[in-house]
């Protein structure tokens, strides 16, 4: 069984390093529009990213949807989904690549 300290490695990581200052409960909340907010003012106020505040932004929310895997509620999945799309709205970036909904679907069966 590993050791406590490596079983929060990603806690630590968004702790310690250039991640984001950010509210507590954020990925929780219901409102896209109000995450994406959020993450924008959050990466544009740290003194601490190395990145440009999209990218900081962008990172972060990938993050976390990236550590809670499968244990993220899908509707909770979709909302966050939205929230990056809010996010590129706020910078004026395009959607780049092709956007795998239907691929995580997929992936919960198996």
């Amino acid at each position: 069984m590993p050791s406590p300290s490596k079983n929060r490695w990603s806690k630590h990581v968004a702790e310690t390093s250039d991640a984001l200052d950010l509210r507590p409960g954020l990925f929780t909340a219901r409102d896209p529009k109000q995450i994406a907010r959020s993450l924008k003012r959050s990466a544009e106020e740290s003194q601490r990213r190395k990145s440009d505040p999209f990218r900081s932004a962008m990172s972060m929310l990938n993050f976390y949807i990236n550590r809670a895997g499968r244990t993220l509620p899908e509707a909770q999945h979709r909302r966050l989904e939205e929230a990056k799309d809010e996010l590129r709205a706020l910078y004026d970036k395009p959607r780049g690549g092709s956007h795998r909904a239907g691929s995580r679907n997929a992936a919960r069966r198996r």
